[in-house]
């Protein structure tokens, strides 16, 4: 029997042929996936500045960042400080905007064969509405992620995220000229986090990605300033991770659509409890600023855990924390 690549990384590859098959499968939405691990949204750029570290086919999805109508700057520097077991991000959005990845970016993902999901941001419903009309003519589009949950955008943002008739209300309007299943990205700066699911629900959501970062800072105690220049960001990394798994099983009780987990996720069992906590698939964000293959040793890590448990398809786990109660 040949021994494994030493190169190679991850605890899957470390197995024998002749360990059991674990069939990886998924489907959100409608859509097949491969394995249920896909970049988060903001963390993986467009994909293929990663593509220099593996391929990018292994992936079951990909997630680009935030997409607006007109090309964004994004905030000023300082905008990314780490935090214990986390990170701060206020970035604001940058990107070349809507027409420039339609062209650009997108066709660049193609010979990977991988649905690609675009989160899409703005600060009107009207702005929402333009991106997802000319992204429905894309034929590079899988689905969409609307980003109504940023919490370092100071117009529009986050206030869609956390009001439950304003989140219906961009989902209805948007839904109403995509060709493409819609995801809402839900923020986790609520009091009631269900009660807006069940809004995005009534409002026609194909399913929802959760969570968003939470908002949070730091100060320089030396300056006796915030560290970051827009005062406030996004957290994000191992310390979010019992705020979402909590969120992620609430919510997937409470409403029939698929849920993409994701907050915290660094290892193949951070995946097994999202799944178990009632996702259908799972988003890497954090972990892949420090770990570029970050989403690859999670496969591989989640199909190990499955052949060591005896589970043999990967959809056997979703909800399975609350479906035996």
């Amino acid at each position: 029997m040949k021994d494994a690549d030493p190169r190679s990384k991850g605890k899957g590859q470390e197995l024998h042929h002749d360990a059991p098959v674990v069939d990886l499968s998924a489907e959100v939405a409608g859509i097949r996936l491969k394995n249920p691990v896909m970049p988060a949204s903001g963390c993986f750029s467009y994909g293929r500045e990663m593509a220099r570290w593996y391929d990018l086919s292994r992936l079951g999805a990909i997630v680009v960042k935030g997409t607006t109508l007109e090309a964004m700057p994004g905030n000023p520097p300082p905008r990314v400080a780490e935090t214990p077991a986390g990170m701060l991000n206020a970035i604001g959005l940058q990107n070349p905007g809507v027409d420039r990845v339609i062209a650009e970016e997108l066709p660049a993902l193609r010979p990977y064969g991988v649905p690609v999901i675009v989160n899409v941001a703005g600060s009107t419903v009207e702005e929402y509405v333009e991106v997802a009309r000319r992204l429905a003519a894309s034929p590079d589009v899988a689905a969409l992620e609307l980003n109504i949950s940023c919490p370092n955008v100071r117009c529009g943002g986050m206030h869609f995220g956390t009001d439950p008739a304003m989140a219906a209300e961009v989902t209805s309007a948007v839904k109403a000229v995509s060709r493409h299943p819609v995801f809402v990205k839900l923020s986790p700066n609520v009091t009631d986090v269900v009660a807006l699911a069940r809004a995005v629900e009534r409002a026609g959501a194909d399913g929802l990605s959760m969570i968003n970062t939470l908002v949070g800072m730091r100060i320089d105690p030396e300056r006796r300033r915030p560290v970051l220049a827009n005062g406030f960001g996004g957290l994000s990394g191992p310390a979010v991770k019992p705020v979402a798994l909590r969120m992620v099983y609430e919510v997937s009780q409470a409403v029939r659509l698929p849920v993409i987990g994701m907050g915290g996720i660094a290892g193949g069992e951070d995946a097994v409890e999202f799944l178990m906590a009632g996702a259908s698939a799972v988003a890497v964000g954090t972990a892949n600023f420090m770990n570029p293959t970050a989403c690859v040793d999670i496969i591989e890590e989640l199909t190990d855990w499955c052949r060591r448990h005896g589970v043999r398809a990967v959809r056997e786990l979703i909800g399975a924390a609350w479906r035996a109660k």
